[in-house]
């Protein structure tokens, strides 16, 4: 595991962020880790839409998410009727 530093961390960031921690029942480097855990995954995630998006199907299909949920919507209604 890596140790970080960061500078030049304003004050009232920093009491800020030592509220939160409180507020969670942690300490702060615990609050501040978990933050960065959960930037780290949205960012995986963010990678992996991406690449999603830019590489062409498998199956040559080419609906938009629109599309798709326009179809989603008109099948629940169907099997509702």
């Amino acid at each position: 595991m890596v140790a970080l530093q960061i500078r030049d961390v304003p004050d009232s960031v920093r009491d800020l962020l030592t509220q939160e921690a409180r507020r969670r029942d942690q300490s702060l480097q615990a609050y501040l880790s978990d933050v960065l855990a959960r930037e780290a995954a949205a960012a995986r995630n963010r990678g992996l839409i991406e690449s999603l998006r830019s590489s062409p199907r498998p199956d040559g299909a080419s609906a938009s998410a629109e599309e798709i949920v326009a179809s989603l919507a008109a099948e629940r209604a169907a099997r509702g009727a």
